[in-house]
C-alpha cells in the first residue's frame, strides 16, 4: 500500500495560503466510519456540545489542538450516507457546508472521513461533498486493518481521480494524522474538475456507478478478512444462536459489574467516608459543619460511591461497540422491533438511551417517518439510563442477598438487575405496539446498516470514553446534586427554634419544613410501601433520577436516629422488601427527569406529547409498584 504519511498522496501540489486564511473546518463522513474517534483525536477532547440554532441536531465543536492547530475550529457534522435531504441530519450537513446555517460560519475546508474497508460504498458520499467546490482532504480511515488484512488501496491514484488530496489514517491508533496539519498549512483553492459536474443531490444510482468505477480504476481491493467476518456473523446473527449469545453477553456484563464492581464501590465508599471524618475536626462544630458534612458531603458521596460500577458498565459497552458487536445487536433487535411496528433505525436511539435518554431522543432524527420517530421518542425513557443505576444498586445491595447459582456463575443480584432492565424494555416494546397499532400507524421502512469489520478496541479509545463519562457524572454531582442536597439540608433545619440562653436549634426532622411536606404526601405513597423520606426523594428526583440517592443520604444523615448508619442500613431499617422492590419498579417505569421532558417538548414542538408521556408513565409506575409491594408483602410478609 502507498504510504499515507507522505505528500505524494496530495494531488495537485498545494500552495501555502496567506496567514489567517483558515478559521473553520468541518468533519463529515458516513456512520461507523470512525469519525467520532477522529474528532476526539483532532481536538484532544477540547470540545463543546450544543444544538444547531432552531433544530435538535447535536453540534460538536472543538479547537484542533490535537494536531497543533488550536487556532482552527473543527465542526463535527452528523454521520450521513449522502447529502440527499432525507433526514434532519442531512439537511443540517447541507446547510453547514453551504454556509446557510444560522450562527455557524461558512467552512473554509472539509475533512471527509471514509472507511477504507468499505471504500466503494463510502465513496458515494465523496461525490456530492467534493462537488461543492470546498477544499477537501479525503481521509481513508482504518488503514491499519486494510494493511493487516491484505487490502489494497492506492491513495495517489485515488487523489488523481478525485482531484483532491487523499491520506491513509487510523483514527484509533493515531497514525497518518500528520496529513491533516500538512493539508491545512498548505491550504489553497483547488479545482475539482470532473466532479464539479455532479449535482450535490444527484441520483443515488448514478453516484453508486461512479463510485464503483473509481474503485476499479484505482485498483482497490477490499480486505480478504471479510470472509472471516461473514463466518462469525453466521453465528452471531443466527436467528436462534444470535439472541441467545447476546443474552449471555448481557448476563456476563452485569455479573462482572456486581461481582467486581460492588467491592470497588464499597472500597470507594470507605474512602469517601474517611475523607468526611478527616474533614470534621477541621470545621467548627455547629451549623457550618453540619451543612458541609451532614448535608452536602453525605448527599454527594452517596451518589459518587457508585462511580466505579457505572464506569465498569460503560467499559464493557465501549468494548462491545468498538469491536463491532453492537452493530450486530442492532440487526438482532430489528427482528423483534419489526414485530411491534418500530423501524430498525429506532434501535440505535433506544440503545444509546441506556446511557441517557436526552441524546437518545435527539438521535431519533435519523428516522425519516414522522410517526415512527414520534413512537420512538415516546418509549425511549423506558430504557434503563445510567441515572437509574445508583438507585438500583443502592436498593439491591441493601435488600437482595448475595446468593449465587450455577456454581457461582450467576448471582441473585444480577438476576434482579437484569429483570429491571427487562421490565423497562418490555414496557417500551408494549407501549410502542399500542402506539403503532392505533394513533401512530405507518407503513414499514427498510433498515439499512453498515456493519463495521471486527477489530480490537484500544486502551486509549476506551480510556477517553470513561474519562468523558466520569466527567459527566461528576459535573452532575457538582451542580444539580449539590444544589438539591444543600436545599434539603436547609429545609430540614427550618423553622429555627429559639431556646433559652439566646441560642437557636434546628427542629426535629419530622417537624421541619421538609418533614411536614413529606408527611403531607405520605398518604398517597404509603400503599406502595414508601415512607415520607422516599416521597421527598421521588419529588427531588424529577430534576434528575440519581438525585434520589443524594436526597436519601441527606435526609437520613440529618435524622439523629439514623445519622451514624450506612445509607443501606438506614434504608433496611425503614423499608420492607416489598417497598424496596416497588421502588425499583417505580423507577423502571416513571419519567422522573425534567431534562428528558424538555427535550421531548423541543423535538415534538408541543407540550402535549411530554405531558401525555409523563402521565402515562407515572400511572404505569404507580400501578406496577402497588402490585409489587402487595404481592411481595403477601408472600414474604
Amino acid at each position: 500500500m502507498s504510504s499515507c504519511c507522505t505528500p505524494a498522496a496530495f494531488e495537485p501540489p498545494a500552495v501555502p495560503p496567506a496567514a489567517g486564511a483558515l478559521s473553520t473546518i468541518v468533519l463529515i463522513g458516513p456512520p461507523n466510519s470512525g469519525k467520532s474517534t477522529l474528532f476526539n483525536r483532532l481536538t484532544g477532547l477540547r470540545q463543546k456540545v450544543a444544538n444547531y440554532p432552531g433544530v435538535t441536531v447535536e453540534q460538536r465543536m472543538g479547537l484542533m489542538a490535537g494536531v497543533g492547530r488550536p487556532d482552527l475550529t473543527l465542526i463535527d457534522l452528523p454521520g450521513v450516507y449522502s447529502l440527499t435531504p432525507y433526514s434532519e441530519d442531512a439537511r443540517v450537513s447541507i446547510d453547514v457546508l453551504k454556509g446557510k446555517m444560522p450562527g455557524t460560519p461558512k467552512p473554509d475546508a472539509v475533512l471527509l472521513v471514509l472507511d477504507s474497508l468499505h471504500l466503494t460504498r463510502q465513496l458515494m458520499l465523496a461525490a456530492p461533498v467534493l462537488s461543492l467546490g470546498l477544499p477537501t482532504l479525503v481521509l481513508l480511515n482504518m488503514s491499519d486493518l486494510m494493511e493487516s488484512r491484505g487490502g489494497i488501496i492506492d491513495p495517489l491514484k485515488l487523489a488523481r481521480e478525485l482531484g483532491a488530496p487523499v491520506a491513509l489514517i487510523s483514527a484509533v491508533r493515531g497514525t497518518g494524522l500528520e496529513a491533516v496539519p500538512l493539508f491545512l498549512n498548505q491550504h489553497t483553492e483547488r479545482k475539482i474538475g470532473k466532479l464539479l459536474s455532479l449535482p450535490v443531490l444527484g441520483n443515488a444510482a448514478s453516484t453508486h456507478t461512479w463510485a464503483a468505477e473509481v474503485s476499479h480504476r484505482t485498483g482497490y481491493q477490499a480486505p480478504l478478512s471479510a470472509e472471516n467476518s461473514r463466518k462469525v456473523d453466521n453465528v452471531l446473527l443466527h436467528r436462534i444462536w444470535g439472541p441467545l449469545l447476546f443474552l449471555v453477553v448481557v448476563i456476563g456484563v452485569f455479573e462482572v459489574v456486581f461481582s467486581v464492581g460492588q467491592p470497588l464501590s464499597d472500597g470507594f465508599g470507605d474512602i469517601l467516608a474517611r475523607m468526611g471524618s478527616l474533614a470534621r475536626p477541621l470545621l467548627p462544630a455547629g451549623w457550618l459543619q453540619s451543612l458541609i458534612l451532614d448535608g452536602a458531603w453525605k448527599g454527594i458521596s452517596s451518589v459518587l460511591v457508585f462511580l466505579p460500577q457505572i464506569l465498569l458498565l460503560f467499559l464493557f459497552i465501549g468494548v462491545l461497540e468498538d469491536t463491532g458487536y453492537l452493530a450486530r445487536a442492532a440487526l438482532i433487535a430489528d427482528r423483534v422491533m419489526r414485530t411491534i411496528g418500530l423501524n430498525g433505525k429506532a434501535f440505535i436511539p433506544l440503545l444509546s438511551a441506556y446511557a441517557c435518554a436526552v441524546p437518545a431522543i435527539m438521535a431519533t432524527r435519523t428516522i425519516e417517518n414522522r410517526r415512527d420517530r414520534l413512537a420512538t421518542i415516546l418509549v425511549t425513557p423506558f430504557m434503563t439510563c445510567s441515572a437509574r443505576l445508583p438507585v438500583y444498586m443502592l436498593l439491591i445491595a441493601a435488600f437482595i442477598p448475595n446468593i449465587s447459582f450455577l456454581h457461582g456463575l450467576l448471582g441473585l443480584r444480577t438476576i434482579v438487575m437484569l429483570s429491571l432492565y427487562l421490565a423497562g424494555f418490555v414496557a417500551a416494546m408494549t407501549t410502542a405496539r399500542l402506539l403503532k397499532s392505533s394513533i401512530l400507524k405507518s407503513s414499514e421502512a427498510p433498515f439499512i446498516l453498515e456493519l463495521p469489520q471486527y477489530r480490537m478496541p484500544t486502551l486509549r479509545s476506551l480510556g477517553l470514553r470513561l474519562v468523558d463519562r466520569a466527567r459527566v457524572f461528576l459535573r452532575q454531582a457538582g451542580t444539580v446534586i449539590l444544589c438539591v442536597t444543600l436545599a434539603l439540608w436547609v429545609l430540614a433545619h427550618l423553622p429555627v427554634a429559639h431556646i433559652a440562653g439566646g441560642t437557636y436549634a434546628a427542629p426535629e426532622l419530622a417537624d421541619s419544613v421538609i418533614g411536614k411536606l413529606g408527611h403531607f404526601i405520605e398518604p398517597v405513597i404509603a400503599p406502595l410501601g414508601f415512607n415520607w423520606k422516599i416521597g421527598i426523594g421521588l419529588i427531588s428526583s424529577v430534576l434528575a433520577r440519581e438525585v434520589m440517592v443524594s436526597t436519601m443520604g441527606t435526609l437520613y444523615g440529618a435524622d439523629p436516629a439514623t445519622q451514624s448508619m450506612h445509607l443501606q442500613t438506614a434504608l433496611h431499617h425503614d423499608m420492607t422488601l416489598g417497598g424496596a422492590l416497588a421502588l425499583m419498579i417505580f423507577f423502571a417505569f416513571a419519567m422522573q427527569c425534567t431534562s428528558t421532558m424538555a427535550v421531548v417538548r423541543r423535538e415534538t414542538n408541543s407540550w402535549k406529547w411530554p405531558a401525555l408521556q409523563f402521565g402515562y408513565m407515572l400511572v404505569l409506575a404507580y400501578g406496577a409498584a402497588f402490585v409489587v409491594n402487595h404481592v411481595v408483602t403477601a408472600i414474604f410478609g
